[in-house]
């Protein structure tokens, strides 16, 4: 009876969602709404039970949390982690319009420090990575002979990336071979930003694709 009444329920509420397809309407809004507010709630929890407790009242308070959460038997408070705490408080004066002002620096503590540590990861992966993986031999040999398809390949990768570099370059006005290079630029840019829109809508089609197959289980059940 209870996976039945689940089925029904996943079923109305995706019917309720799609109904968005012919105009904006009260049942959509309502899907909507519950799915947000249970997914805000759900991550809500999870981030209490996997980072505030953990992080924060195991090390200040080991012993009130020895039953559900792995401490070592001898942990011994680590009064430092107030600090921490503080800052937590003081995100939520935000919610008090009087005080908001004090969230700013708990707020600017956060931003600084995500800035400052994911700097250098970021420097490594997005911008030397980058250009290590454009560095390809123009001619490519496998297995001691010549490779065709991986020169050809190597070939298209660095005209590409040098024409679309041409074509954010705006100190030289785009005419003659620059501009022709520019133009070409711009169709690389526009097969690769087509290529990953192609790849979001295809994921999105996956998705939609398990909801119909859902709805196939559930008209299964009912005939």
């Amino acid at each position: 009876m209870a996976q039945t009444l689940e089925l029904w329920i996943a079923a109305l509420l995706t019917f309720m969602i799609f109904s968005f397809l012919y105009k904006d309407n009260p049942f959509y809004k309502f899907a909507e709404h519950l799915f947000v507010g249970v997914s805000a709630a759900y991550w809500m929890v999870i981030g209490i039970w996997s980072t505030l407790m953990p992080n924060l009242v195991a090390r200040l308070w080991p012993s009130s949390v020895s039953g559900f959460i792995n401490m070592p038997e001898d942990a011994q408070p680590e009064y430092h982690f107030i600090i921490p705490a503080i800052f937590g408080i003081l995100m939520l004066t935000r919610l008090v319009e009087r005080i908001s002002w004090l969230s700013r620096w708990a707020m600017a503590f956060v931003i600084g420090f995500a800035a400052g540590t994911n700097f250098t990861r970021y420097l490594q992966s997005d911008f030397v990575g980058q250009i290590y993986n454009s560095m390809y031999p123009i001619i490519v040999k496998a297995d001691g002979g010549f490779a065709l398809g991986a020169t050809i390949s190597s070939i298209v990768l660095i005209v590409g990336v040098i024409c679309a570099l041409i074509y954010f370059f705006f100190s030289k006005e785009h005419t003659g071979a620059f501009g022709a290079a520019s133009r070409l630029g711009i169709w690389f840019l526009m097969v690769t930003f087509g290529a990953a829109f192609g790849y979001t809508v295809m994921a999105r089609i996956s998705l939609l694709t398990g909801r119909i197959q859902f709805l196939g289980s559930w008209l299964a059940s009912i005939f």
